[in-house]
């Protein structure tokens, strides 16, 4: 018999709903935030089980935790709700979500042996985002002064006679901007050294980094996030998943013309790029194809993007088909183990 099982985790406890296949609810109970705990009341429950949880900070470990245990396991995203709402209230809904097939967003957990790569991933996304942000607020002491400066005040050594233009109160927090920075910068290289370290135990890392623009870092990080090239079975598929999907509007499909057929009416709307996506996997192509814009003359893909602009196609929409073109790229080189060979290019239309 089939239990529908719905778990809403908060970090000292956790809430289970069982719900039967004609949407009956069987029992409900809170567990400790233990892994003990966790399996055990798992394996209590009669039948085959099919668990769905609330993605959140402890959905990883919760499905690496319970999936041995039971027939399928769910990560999704809880909907917003506007009524009343409880621990309770959220596990029986992600229960009767899975029992009904009406879990509109679900989000895939990478596994095991991605994990170390992943966390490198993370580590030196932390690293570099602390580093642009002590940059920012050191800059935006001297432009309160109205101190017009350049890159030399990242530099401990630069920095000193910028320092000697602002007044002891504001100088005195540009120095202590100025020293978290110097302590953040060797954090961040040891972060990056430890990605490429943690990239190299990976072989397919070194064959997507012959894509144009990628490298090591932006194909690791493409690797971490993607986890799997075949839970994609079109390129249009990932280019949604990375953000370089189209989102369209229509309404009022259908019209009848004079002869009193039913045609579809000419009414679709773009809406820009789809905001569902993954920030990171987004960021890493648009890097690649400003890469192959500004460095890369030589490319088949930039000679694809110089002839977009004379057709008079806008630099924007321009650089989207070279990202578009470059991940549909990268995909198709980890589906078959291959290395980018430009003499395989053909010439891209405007696909955004």
């Amino acid at each position: 018999m089939d239990r529908y099982v719905g778990l809403d985790p908060h970090p000292t406890s956790c809430t289970f709903g069982v719900m039967g296949p004609s949407g009956k609810r069987l029992k409900s109970m809170v567990v400790e935030t233990n892994g003990a705990a966790l399996v055990e009341a798992v394996k209590s429950i009669q039948g085959r089980v099919h668990l769905c949880l609330e993605e959140g900070a402890q959905s990883a470990w919760l499905h690496e935790l319970l999936s041995p245990h039971v027939a399928e396991a769910v990560v999704a995203v809880a909907p917003e709700s506007k009524g009343a709402k409880d621990d309770l209230r959220d596990a029986w809904a992600r229960a009767d979500e899975l029992r009904t097939g009406s879990i509109r967003t679900r989000v895939y957990k990478a596994p095991l042996h991605l994990a170390a790569l992943r966390n490198a991933v993370r580590g030196y996304g932390f690293a570099v985002r602390d580093v642009v942000r002590a940059m920012n607020r050191l800059r935006s002491v001297f432009l309160s002064r109205g101190v017009a400066v350049s890159d030399g005040i990242y530099n401990p050594k630069g920095r000193v006679k910028w320092l000697a233009k602002l007044t002891p109160p504001h100088r005195r927090l540009a120095e202590w901007l100025g020293g978290q920075l110097d302590q953040l910068v060797p954090l961040r290289e040891q972060a990056e050294k430890w990605l490429l370290e943690e990239a190299k135990t990976h072989p397919i890392i070194r064959t997507l980094a012959t894509a144009p623009g990628m490298g090591p870092i932006r194909t690791a990080q493409v690797v971490a996030i993607t986890a799997n090239p075949h839970r994609f079975r079109t390129r249009r598929q990932y280019w949604s998943y990375c953000g370089f999907g189209i989102v369209t509007r229509s309404s009022s499909d259908w019209v009848q013309a004079k002869d009193g057929r039913w045609v579809r009416s000419q009414v679709h709307q773009t809406r820009g790029l789809t905001r569902k996506r993954h920030p990171l996997l987004k960021s890493a192509f648009k890097g690649a194809a400003t890469t192959v814009i500004t460095q890369l003359p030589e490319d088949p893909l930039h000679k694809d993007y110089q002839r977009m602009l004379v057709a008079g196609i806008k630099p924007n929409l321009a650089k989207l088909t070279v990202a578009r073109k470059i991940a549909a790229t990268v995909l198709s080189m980890w589906k078959h183990q291959e290395v980018y060979d430009p003499q395989r290019h053909r010439a891209v239309s405007d696909e955004a």
